[in-house]
């Protein structure tokens, strides 16, 4: 005799058991990521990413009601990723002077864009982003203070050429941006870097322009 089987669950009553253990949106942030590790930021849509996540194409807008909104989770993971980085690099030089606790949020910056290419990719596209209206302004505001702070301490000990403090904090800023952009983007092999030395050199530039900033 054939045994009749039970009937399946409705998909309606599995992604309530999903979102009640909060998987699915994980599910869709870690889609998301990968899908940019893929085709890059212009390939994300929610639709895109609930089929990855293996869900019907309207589950994910509970979570997310537009691709604006999921991208801005993914950077907020991201930025409180990075904000944790250089938490542990400034710990790292607590006893240090403030031109050397500045250099350690550059270093720290450097390290996590080299560890996390495509959450850099993500947290560097405000275009896709909402920047303004979530906890990324907040959290980029207080990285922002803390250099600013260390930065004018500097200054007042005597530690720093004379100049203008906010275009020596701007240019920091751009060199470690603009050195894990080429990383990310593939740029350095035609400056002759070996890949595997790309941190350890961008780190050494680095702290050639904080030695030329340095009283």
């Amino acid at each position: 005799m054939t045994k009749t089987r039970p009937p399946s669950p409705p998909e309606d009553t599995l992604l309530r058991r999903s979102y009640h253990h909060g998987d699915l949106r994980r599910s869709l942030l870690d889609a998301a990521v990968q899908l940019i590790e893929t085709h890059g930021v212009d390939a994300v849509s929610v639709r895109a990413v609930a089929k990855i996540a293996g869900v019907s194409p309207g589950a994910p807008f509970r979570h997310f009601a537009t691709r604006t909104a999921l991208l801005t989770a993914v950077a907020e993971e991201a930025m409180n990723r990075l904000a944790g980085t250089i938490e542990l690099s400034l710990q790292a030089a607590a006893d240090q002077n403030p031109l050397m606790q500045f250099r350690a949020i550059g270093i720290g910056f450097l390290r996590w864009a080299f560890a996390n290419p495509t959450h850099f990719q993500v947290i560097s596209a405000r275009a896709v982003i909402d920047f303004e209206g979530s906890s990324l302004r907040q959290r980029n505001d207080m990285i922002r203070a803390k250099m600013t702070e260390l930065m004018d301490e500097a200054a007042t000990v005597g530690l720093l050429q004379p100049g203008d403090v906010r275009h020596h904090q701007m240019a920091a800023r751009a060199l470690v941006y603009g050195l894990a952009r080429m990383y990310v983007d593939g740029q350095f092999p035609s400056w002759e870097f070996n890949e595997s030395d790309a941190l350890k050199e961008c780190i050494a530039i680095f702290d050639q322009f904080v030695a030329s900033i340095s009283a």
